[in-house]
């Protein structure tokens, strides 16, 4: 497995055995709409993937590791577990000349925040600013250089295409043989779930949305899994699919008697 670069809120490291035994033995693409930490890709390590995100900023990030690691690595080096110096990092988006910083500026910015924000947090406010707080961990800053090279050496060994839009558009670059994997933002479990991912927001109407986008993704014989939350409206939206039931620790919730563990779905359209 290539290990993840970046930490993510619902990530499936702790669920991955859960997954991979019901992926498919063969397929002539993977795709991942909603590509978020990677995980599952990262297990896989497909010879030929379809990332997809919303998030401008992560796709940048993974193009930046793809084409420039020893810059990033290089860049990330210089920065220190500071609160001081976390916050003018994290404060580089409120400023006119943030769109002038280099990709490799951005992408390492991206790195550090991720690490050192309180609890793998990302999180922007309602004009796509960053906003999540400093971490306040004990040990010293350091990037992952290793991570950093293996992954850059899986991006430009395979064949992997990068997009960075809504989830729909993946369609064009799937054929009959391809295998996607959703992990949407989940539907909430209770009002103080965490769900902003970016400032877009995905609310029940589009989780119904993408459930027609998965019925698209059938009438073409095209084989999918999801993951999702346990709720009854996820339940009663799949319920014309199989339907698995796993077990998963959340602890990205503003209640705490709402942390801990909790039940997801997996979803697919083949036995």
């Amino acid at each position: 497995m290539i290990q993840p670069v970046l930490k993510w809120v619902g990530g499936k490291r702790q669920i991955l055995n859960s997954i991979a035994p019901l992926v498919p033995n063969s397929f002539s693409s993977y795709c991942e709409p909603f590509f978020g930490g990677g995980a599952v890709c990262f297990h896989l390590k497909p010879n030929s993937a379809i990332i997809n995100d919303i998030n401008t900023e992560l796709i940048e990030f993974y193009k930046v590791v793809r084409d420039y690691p020893e810059e990033l690595i290089s860049e990330l080096q210089s920065y220190v577990n500071d609160e001081e110096f976390y916050y003018s990092i994290r404060a580089l988006d409120r400023s006119a000349s943030f769109k002038k910083l280099s990709p490799v500026k951005k992408a390492a910015r991206t790195y550090y925040l991720n690490r050192m924000g309180y609890n793998g947090l990302y999180r922007v406010n309602s004009k796509g600013l960053y906003n999540v707080p400093y971490g306040k961990y004990k040990r010293p800053f350091s990037p992952y250089a290793d991570a950093i090279r293996e992954l850059s050496y899986y991006f430009n060994s395979n064949n992997i295409v990068f997009l960075n839009g809504h989830y729909s558009e993946i369609l064009h670059y799937l054929d009959s043989k391809s295998f996607v994997y959703l992990d949407p933002p989940y539907d909430r479990v209770s009002t103080t779930s965490f769900i902003s991912y970016s400032s877009y927001c995905f609310s029940r109407s589009e989780q119904i949305e993408l459930k027609v986008f998965c019925d698209q993704l059938s009438s073409k014989g095209i084989r999918f899994m999801l993951s999702n939350s346990a709720t009854d409206f996820i339940k009663d939206l799949y319920k014309d699919y199989k339907v698995t039931i796993v077990g998963a620790k959340r602890s990205v919730n503003s209640d705490g008697k709402n942390r801990g563990s909790v039940d997801e779905v997996i979803v697919r359209n083949y036995k």
